[in-house]
């Protein structure tokens, strides 16, 4: 082991920054050391206006060294292995960090591979996905040049980063074939793992609504199993009595299976569900007391996005530090999550809930309808919000 910190971050994502900003803010003296190989960090709410023409890829990736908050050590290199026993963290250089308390937050891997026929087919003959900074700008490619036929979207078994955004950009995709005149030649078909379109009932109403007016061809509990890229087929398998469906695609958005990282294979620290096991309102682990962990990779039962972390953020250090102390803390995260769903160009249903899959909104009105104004909201003031508050510790 070459050397030792305080609080060793393994991660330096969204949840990564966030925690760290938060930590420093709290006690400028800390010794906090984030590891994070990439030199570029990425807005990817925003992917799903890149998807559909509305703004450039460009403006959702920005210098990691620039959110680096002030009094973090960086170390440039990625993280290899976990071992708790000895507190300490293996590098890809075969550096091993030591540290008194542990804040994982690797985000999740795409697995590509795991659709039969889909690694290194994207972005090419139609299949596009949202869903990486490599094949965002492939979807409006293909949308913008569709004639007519069968434009094709999935949704895979969760949990997956943002839930919604499968289906956003599908009514993106269905409001854009009416603006070039080509949707009455065209089907628009929905493959999906869950059981309805949302899973909070109060938007599930409206999303139903929206899915009736745009006629699009649903098919729940189907998930995605094989791509046959010469015949242009989707080949789907149901939940329900694994028999497959064959649907002929012009238009492919796919959405990869999501997993924990490689490096949390060996180490304890993950549950039965594959991801770190935290209590889900402490976030602090069940089993390594000096452990915590937030963002995609905790093992919380809600949805995983963006805003959700920004709940957890603050949670976490109230309790990282108190444990510092000796002491409990008693800071409860309530599963807070937030999926802004744009239903069209210029509309959006602002789906915020909890745990118990209760709506939590801010705003004094319905939230569960289609507005302009939370269009403008997603489009201007939440990516200025998560540059300079949330990234910075400050919202």
């Amino acid at each position: 082991m070459s050397r030792h910190h305080s609080i060793v971050i393994a991660g330096g994502g969204a949840a990564g920054l966030t925690v760290a900003a938060r930590l420093l803010l709290a006690d400028p003296a800390l010794d906090v050391a984030i590891v994070e190989p990439s030199e570029h960090h990425y807005y990817q709410p925003i992917w799903t206006l890149v998807g559909a023409g509305v703004v450039d890829r460009a403006g959702s990736r920005k210098a990691e060294a620039d959110f680096i908050p002030r009094g973090a050590k960086w170390i440039k290199d990625r993280v290899t292995a976990f071992d708790p026993a000895k507190n300490e963290v293996s590098l890809g250089s075969g550096e091993k960090v030591g540290y008194d308390h542990l804040i994982v937050a690797l985000g999740m891997k795409l697995d590509w591979k795991h659709v039969e026929g889909l690694d290194g087919n994207v972005g090419k003959d139609g299949i596009c996905s949202n869903y990486s900074w490599e094949t965002v700008e492939s979807t409006w490619k293909f949308l913008k040049d569709f004639r007519g036929g069968n434009a094709v979207f999935t949704f895979p078994s969760p949990p997956l980063k943002c839930a919604g955004a499968p289906q956003k950009i599908m009514y993106l995709a269905d409001d854009h074939l009416r603006r070039i005149g080509v949707r009455n030649k065209s089907r628009v078909i929905y493959g999906s793992m869950q059981g309805a379109i949302f899973g909070v009932a109060k938007y599930r109403e409206t999303l139903e609504k929206v899915i009736a007016r745009k006629e699009i061809e649903t098919h729940f509990q189907h998930e995605l199993v094989a791509v046959k890229t010469k015949s242009r087929e989707a080949i789907f398998r149901s939940a329900v009595d694994q028999k497959e469906l064959s649907v002929k695609y012009d238009l492919l958005h796919v959405v990869p299976r999501h997993a924990a990282p490689e490096a949390l294979a060996e180490g304890g620290l993950l549950g039965a569900d594959g991801y770190v096991e935290v209590d889900p309102h402490s976030l602090q682990h069940k089993r390594h007391p000096n452990v915590f962990s937030l963002g995609d990779v905790a093992s919380v039962p809600t949805a995983r996005t963006g805003a959700a972390v920004r709940k957890q953020a603050p949670v976490l250090v109230h309790n990282l530090l108190a444990a510092r102390r000796g002491e409990v803390g008693g800071a409860k995260y309530d599963g807070y999550s937030s999926c802004p769903l744009t239903t069209g160009y210029g509309k959006l249903v602002l789906a915020e809930f909890d745990y118990d899959s209760q709506p939590a909104e801010s705003f004094p009105f319905d939230q569960s309808q289609e507005r302009a104004s939370m269009w403008m909201l997603k489009l201007h003031v939440l990516p200025e919000m998560y540059w300079h508050g949330m990234l910075r510790g400050r919202a």
